[in-house]
Protein backbone atom coordinates (compact mmCIF):
# COMPACT_ATOMS: atom_id res chain seq x y z
CA UNK A 1 0.00 0.00 0.00
CA UNK A 2 1.46 3.66 -0.89
CA UNK A 3 0.64 6.69 1.14
CA UNK A 4 1.89 10.18 1.15
CA UNK A 5 5.47 10.50 2.90
CA UNK A 6 3.73 13.24 5.24
CA UNK A 7 1.75 10.16 6.42
CA UNK A 8 4.87 8.19 7.38
CA UNK A 9 5.19 7.02 11.42
CA UNK A 10 8.00 5.96 13.47
CA UNK A 11 8.08 2.21 13.54
CA UNK A 12 6.56 1.48 9.92
CA UNK A 13 7.79 -0.95 7.38
CA UNK A 14 8.57 0.59 4.21
CA UNK A 15 10.26 -0.26 0.55
CA UNK A 16 12.56 1.92 -0.37
CA UNK A 17 14.22 1.55 -3.54
CA UNK A 18 14.62 -2.30 -3.35
CA UNK A 19 15.31 -1.91 0.14
CA UNK A 20 12.64 -2.83 3.07
CA UNK A 21 13.54 -1.51 6.62
CA UNK A 22 12.03 -0.04 9.65
CA UNK A 23 11.41 3.76 10.37
CA UNK A 24 13.13 4.58 13.48
CA UNK A 25 12.91 8.54 13.34
CA UNK A 26 10.99 11.20 11.31
CA UNK A 27 11.84 14.64 10.67
CA UNK A 28 9.61 17.33 8.79
CA UNK A 29 12.21 19.65 7.47
CA UNK A 30 11.39 23.34 5.66
CA UNK A 31 14.33 25.28 4.80
CA UNK A 32 14.15 29.17 4.68
CA UNK A 33 14.50 28.65 0.42
CA UNK A 34 12.80 25.72 -1.34
CA UNK A 35 10.45 23.27 -1.12
CA UNK A 36 9.71 21.00 2.16
CA UNK A 37 10.90 17.56 2.54
CA UNK A 38 10.89 14.67 5.18
CA UNK A 39 14.27 13.10 6.55
CA UNK A 40 13.69 9.48 7.62
CA UNK A 41 16.39 7.11 9.17
CA UNK A 42 15.39 3.87 8.27
CA UNK A 43 17.02 0.61 9.59
CA UNK A 44 17.18 -1.66 6.67
CA UNK A 45 15.74 -5.27 7.33
CA UNK A 46 18.52 -7.14 5.28
CA UNK A 47 21.60 -5.49 6.46
CA UNK A 48 20.98 -4.27 9.58
CA UNK A 49 22.14 -0.49 8.79
CA UNK A 50 20.60 2.47 9.34
CA UNK A 51 20.74 5.23 6.44
CA UNK A 52 19.01 8.58 5.95
CA UNK A 53 16.64 9.17 3.33
CA UNK A 54 15.02 12.42 2.55
CA UNK A 55 11.47 12.48 0.79
CA UNK A 56 9.24 14.99 -1.03
CA UNK A 57 6.55 15.45 1.02
CA UNK A 58 3.91 14.81 -2.29
CA UNK A 59 6.20 11.32 -2.88
CA UNK A 60 4.34 8.20 -2.59
CA UNK A 61 6.36 5.32 -0.81
CA UNK A 62 5.44 1.92 0.18
CA UNK A 63 4.24 0.20 3.07
CA UNK A 64 4.49 -2.89 4.14
CA UNK A 65 2.16 -5.01 6.56
CA UNK A 66 4.18 -6.24 9.29
CA UNK A 67 3.59 -8.90 12.22
CA UNK A 68 4.61 -7.93 15.65
CA UNK A 69 5.03 -10.48 18.01
CA UNK A 70 5.86 -10.03 21.96
CA UNK A 71 8.49 -13.04 22.98
CA UNK A 72 10.61 -13.39 25.73
CA UNK A 73 14.45 -13.88 25.68
CA UNK A 74 15.80 -16.89 27.54
CA UNK A 75 19.19 -17.79 26.38
CA UNK A 76 21.98 -18.48 23.60
CA UNK A 77 23.39 -21.30 22.04
CA UNK A 78 26.11 -21.11 19.32
CA UNK A 79 24.64 -18.66 17.15
CA UNK A 80 20.75 -18.84 17.68
CA UNK A 81 19.44 -17.32 20.25
CA UNK A 82 15.79 -18.73 21.68
CA UNK A 83 12.85 -16.73 22.62
CA UNK A 84 9.85 -18.14 24.46
CA UNK A 85 6.36 -17.20 23.37
CA UNK A 86 4.84 -15.99 27.08
CA UNK A 87 1.19 -16.88 26.22
CA UNK A 88 1.88 -20.36 24.67
CA UNK A 89 5.34 -21.10 25.93
CA UNK A 90 6.60 -22.07 22.44
CA UNK A 91 10.51 -21.76 22.06
CA UNK A 92 11.15 -19.55 19.34
CA UNK A 93 14.96 -19.92 17.81
CA UNK A 94 16.14 -16.71 15.96
CA UNK A 95 19.59 -16.06 14.04
CA UNK A 96 22.40 -14.55 15.16
CA UNK A 97 22.71 -12.07 12.13
CA UNK A 98 19.09 -10.72 13.76
CA UNK A 99 20.37 -9.54 16.59
CA UNK A 100 23.93 -8.37 16.21
CA UNK A 101 23.66 -4.74 17.77
CA UNK A 102 21.66 -5.43 20.33
CA UNK A 103 23.10 -8.59 21.77
CA UNK A 104 25.27 -6.88 24.58
CA UNK A 105 21.83 -4.97 25.82
CA UNK A 106 19.80 -7.97 26.19
CA UNK A 107 19.35 -10.43 28.98
CA UNK A 108 17.51 -13.08 30.60
CA UNK A 109 13.63 -12.74 30.76
CA UNK A 110 14.14 -9.49 28.66
CA UNK A 111 10.67 -8.85 26.95
CA UNK A 112 11.96 -7.98 23.26
CA UNK A 113 9.54 -7.10 20.19
CA UNK A 114 9.83 -9.71 16.96
CA UNK A 115 9.25 -8.16 13.33
CA UNK A 116 8.01 -10.32 10.80
CA UNK A 117 7.56 -9.75 7.38
CA UNK A 118 5.51 -12.28 5.32
CA UNK A 119 6.23 -14.96 8.43
CA UNK A 120 9.79 -14.80 8.10
CA UNK A 121 11.33 -12.59 11.63
CA UNK A 122 13.65 -9.48 9.86
CA UNK A 123 13.79 -7.52 13.06
CA UNK A 124 14.18 -7.94 17.02
CA UNK A 125 13.60 -4.55 18.88
CA UNK A 126 14.35 -4.09 22.21
CA UNK A 127 12.10 -1.80 25.01
CA UNK A 128 13.49 1.47 24.84
CA UNK A 129 15.20 1.04 28.07
CA UNK A 130 17.21 -1.78 30.10
CA UNK A 131 18.70 -2.10 33.51
CA UNK A 132 21.88 -3.81 33.40
CA UNK A 133 24.84 -4.88 36.46
CA UNK A 134 28.06 -2.88 36.95
CA UNK A 135 30.39 -5.65 36.85
CA UNK A 136 33.76 -3.52 36.79
CA UNK A 137 33.86 0.13 36.58
CA UNK A 138 37.26 1.94 37.57
CA UNK A 139 37.02 4.56 40.94
CA UNK A 140 36.96 7.74 40.03
CA UNK A 141 39.08 10.33 41.11
CA UNK A 142 38.20 12.51 44.15
CA UNK A 143 36.82 16.12 43.21
CA UNK A 144 37.44 15.69 39.44
CA UNK A 145 33.81 17.18 39.08
CA UNK A 146 34.73 19.44 36.35
CA UNK A 147 32.47 19.47 32.99
CA UNK A 148 30.54 16.33 33.96
CA UNK A 149 33.20 14.12 33.68
CA UNK A 150 32.78 10.26 33.34
CA UNK A 151 34.49 6.64 33.09
CA UNK A 152 33.77 3.33 31.23
CA UNK A 153 31.96 0.74 33.17
CA UNK A 154 31.72 -2.98 31.72
CA UNK A 155 27.97 -4.08 32.49
CA UNK A 156 27.10 -8.40 32.74
CA UNK A 157 26.42 -8.08 29.35
CA UNK A 158 29.97 -7.32 28.38
CA UNK A 159 29.12 -3.78 26.69
CA UNK A 160 31.00 -0.89 28.01
CA UNK A 161 29.38 2.11 28.56
CA UNK A 162 30.35 5.72 29.70
CA UNK A 163 29.35 6.60 33.47
CA UNK A 164 29.60 9.34 35.77
CA UNK A 165 32.26 8.80 38.21
CA UNK A 166 29.46 8.01 41.48
CA UNK A 167 28.44 4.92 39.56
CA UNK A 168 29.95 1.85 41.52
CA UNK A 169 30.73 -1.75 40.95
CA UNK A 170 27.51 -3.65 41.62
CA UNK A 171 25.02 -1.09 41.07
CA UNK A 172 22.28 -1.31 38.40
CA UNK A 173 21.87 1.58 35.79
CA UNK A 174 19.40 2.21 33.31
CA UNK A 175 20.63 1.92 29.48
CA UNK A 176 19.41 3.69 26.77
CA UNK A 177 18.24 0.98 23.72
CA UNK A 178 18.59 3.25 21.15
CA UNK A 179 21.86 5.28 21.76
CA UNK A 180 23.60 2.56 24.07
CA UNK A 181 24.07 5.09 27.01
CA UNK A 182 23.77 5.76 30.41
CA UNK A 183 20.68 7.28 31.35
CA UNK A 184 20.58 6.91 35.53
CA UNK A 185 20.40 4.48 38.28
CA UNK A 186 17.33 1.44 38.24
Amino acid sequence: MAVVATKLRKGQAIKVKGDTGVILDLVHRTPGKGNALIMATIRSFASGKTKDIRFNPSEKVETLMVNRIKLEYSYQDGSSYFFMDPETYDTVELPGSLLEDIADMITENTVCEVVKLEGDPVAVELPPTVELKVTEAAEGLKGDTVNNPQKPATLETGKVVQVPLFVKTGEVITVDTRTGKYLGRA
